[in-house]
């Protein structure tokens, strides 16, 4: 995934209202594309996912029960890290962008899975 589609989906998440906390941010879970706290809170753990042609291959698609379980293992690290309350509310989003401009923000996109 190019940085340039990080930055476009972080620069629109900015005008909802959200934080920026962290661009790729790694650690021995693993890689988090973007982590951000919503407008109530809420801390987001992003997956930003491009595909040129939509036609062929849905870029939410991309985001498997292997990737799920990657994404859930990075944000565990990222709570021990940060020394965060395990009640600390928190939810898993999929960001896709299509090569035509489309873009899908998927809220809840999948649970935490150990």
């Amino acid at each position: 995934m190019g940085t340039s589609q990080e930055e476009a989906a972080a620069a629109m998440l900015r005008r909802q209202g959200y934080e920026i906390l962290e661009h790729s941010h790694r650690n021995r879970g693993g890689e988090i594309d973007l982590i951000a706290r919503d407008p109530a809170g809420v801390l987001v753990f992003l997956e930003i996912k491009y595909r040129r042609d939509s036609r062929l291959y849905d870029p939410l698609e991309a985001v498997d029960i292997k990737k799920q379980r990657r994404i859930s293992r990075a944000a565990l690290w990222y709570f021990r890290e940060q020394r965060l309350p395990v009640e600390t509310p928190c939810r898993f989003d999929v960001i896709g962008i299509s090569g035509d401009g489309r873009v899908r923000h998927i809220r809840n996109a999948f649970p935490y899975m150990p």
